[in-house]
């Protein structure tokens, strides 16, 4: 497990990697969708499906729901996510290869969204003060559902929701979900992450 910072950069955030956040491996005749993470990817509904998108909820002044975006992917940070870790595959760099396999523009690391996601669940969870102990909480599960590959060019908003706060070990753990559209409102990706708190004392202190 690693410690996950709860700042972040406002606007697009730099594609650094958070915890599990690999690439596909073996690939043969184009990028997989399969990950070293836990995760659950769907391409069989095509874009054309989109996820229900309710609107803004909040519990008490403290929001459970927030858009976020736009998000502007381009070729230059798509490149630098595929070389942090460690992917040759073409299509991730060039965009002839990437066309060559049917691709408008060179495709996202299945992963890349993670960091998009990270940034939204930040702005989030920022606004509420009644979670406490975030600040070096543990980014313990990463789930993806893809409905198409993400590309260059692609204008992503964010739908993030705090779905549940459960207790482990005299700790919060939350669950949120990242739901992308593009700009025509298509549904492109679903994140799902659970992140461990930071066990308080009464006082509000961190345990030694």
């Amino acid at each position: 497990m690693t410690v996950r910072a709860t700042s972040g950069p406002t606007g697009h955030p730099e594609p650094v990697i958070r915890a599990g956040a690999g690439a596909g491996a073996g690939l043969d005749d184009g990028p997989s969708t399969s990950t070293s993470t836990s995760t659950d990817i769907d391409l069989g509904g095509g874009a054309g499906r989109i996820e229900p998108d309710g609107g803004m909820r909040t519990t008490g002044r403290a929001p459970d729901v927030l858009r976020c975006g736009p998000y502007v992917l381009d070729r230059a940070r798509i490149a630098g996510f595929a070389a942090a870790v460690g992917d040759p595959h073409p299509a991730y760099t060039d965009p002839v290869a990437a066309r060559a396999l049917g691709h408008p523009d060179t495709l996202a690391p299945p992963t890349y969204l993670v960091t998009l996601a990270a940034h939204a669940e930040d702005q989030l969870l920022r606004a509420r003060p009644d979670i406490p102990g975030l600040d070096g909480a543990v980014h313990r599960a990463q789930s993806l559902r893809h409905a198409r590959p993400a590309h260059a060019g692609d204008v992503l908003h964010a739908t993030v929701r705090l779905t549940d706060v459960a207790h482990l070990a005299g700790r919060r753990l939350l669950t949120l979900d990242c739901a992308f559209h593009d700009a025509d409102g298509l549904w492109v990706a679903t994140t799902t992450s659970t992140l461990l708190c930071r066990p308080l004392d009464p006082t509000g202190s961190e345990h030694p």
